[in-house]
């Protein structure tokens, strides 16, 4: 995922179309939380210009994260929509916004990839799976865990009787 700026030029009148997998696994030796992760597939577009490059990409794949509750091993997939911009020539922008400035000759996606990647893993992630050994269970004596749709959904038995008030009161 690496093009010098030369090639950026010549590619300019054509436009350039991107899908390759890209692999990050050297993400699981950086990242703490990331105990395996997949090739990702990266495809999208460049809009090119003489002073700046913009790429509209889709990042997509799997990782595996620990469960917050029991740290067993969850599959997390993954898609990400961006728009990155590079500026081939820093000086005739106002770097105010959002721009990435390219090193030397060579602008290089794939540090940038690895970032929004990291960016992605959620705060908590859990295994609500009982046929996984070590998952937490999802049901015991005398309890189980709920939606929070389905808490909402319910009636407070306290309050019935007022339900059935409003319904007298109509008729």
């Amino acid at each position: 995922m690496k093009w010098t700026i030369s090639q950026l030029h010549q590619l300019q009148s054509k436009g350039l179309k991107i899908d390759e997998e890209v692999n990050v696994s050297d993400l699981v030796t950086s990242h703490k939380d990331i105990r395996d992760i997949s090739p990702v597939n990266v495809i999208g577009r460049a809009d090119l210009s003489s002073t700046k490059a913009t790429f509209h990409l889709t990042i997509t794949g799997s990782m595996v994260l620990p469960c917050s509750r029991t740290l067993v091993d969850v599959q997390y997939p993954f898609s990400i929509d961006t728009t990155e911009t590079f500026l081939l020539k820093p000086a005739d922008y106002d770097t105010e916004e959002d721009f990435h400035l390219v090193d030397g000759d060579v602008l290089d996606l794939t540090p940038i990839i690895k970032e929004i990647i990291i960016l992605e893993i959620p705060i908590q992630v859990f295994c609500d799976d009982d046929k996984v050994e070590g998952a937490a269970p999802q049901s015991g004596k005398d309890w189980e865990v709920i939606s929070e749709e389905a808490q909402n959904n319910k009636v407070d038995p306290r309050l019935a009787g007022l339900a059935k008030f409003f319904e007298n009161d109509e008729s």
